[in-house]
């Protein structure tokens, strides 16, 4: 844990998506307003895009609390078989950054689910802070970088992920493996 942050885990219900999905398309969304990019093509990330995470095979959606208060949430992808675990979409409400959450948050993950053998995640490679956190803080490393010349192998062929500036920019693939 970081300090005296109990963050826990609290599954969410789904009468909770219409709610956890705006929560986190409004932290997204204020984000990307830090780089520059606007939400004029609409929510970031974009509906279909969280839809899609929720109904996704193994598919685990976490509200954060702090001291039952929910500060922020994560979906997770799940693979039982093979230990390979995803975080799929992460945050942490923009009022509550920058006090550890993020860290205890993700301290709470991993000690959920402790047979994991391999964490991934993707993240856009102008948002510095996301790399900051999940390399510096989290213990992930980069292990590949897509762009208009090294395309994902699992996204639309036109999409590297969400917008011009995405495109731009490329996108970071991150690895975790856990010790066991």
């Amino acid at each position: 844990m970081t300090g005296d942050l109990d963050i826990t885990l609290a599954l969410a219900a789904a009468s909770d998506l219409p709610a956890f999905q705006n929560a986190l398309q409004q932290a997204f969304t204020e984000a990307a307003a830090e780089y520059g990019i606007d939400g004029d093509d609409g929510p970031i990330p974009s509906d279909a895009d969280v839809q899609q995470a929720f109904q996704s095979p193994g598919a685990a959606v976490y509200h954060l609390l702090l001291d039952g208060a929910r500060v922020g949430g994560a979906v997770l992808h799940i693979d039982s078989r093979t230990h390979r675990n995803s975080l799929a979409l992460f945050y942490i409400a923009s009022d509550h950054r920058g006090r550890g959450l993020g860290l205890a948050a993700w301290n709470a993950i991993e000690a959920r689910y402790p047979q994991t053998a391999v964490w991934e995640l993707g993240t856009p490679a102008f948002e510095r802070r996301n790399l900051h956190f999940y390399v510096n803080k989290c213990g992930f490393h980069i292990v590949e970088f897509f762009n208009e010349r090294h395309a994902d192998p699992h996204a639309p062929a036109a999409d590297l992920r969400q917008g011009p500036a995405v495109e731009d920019e490329g996108f970071f693939r991150l690895e975790k493996v856990m010790s066991r």
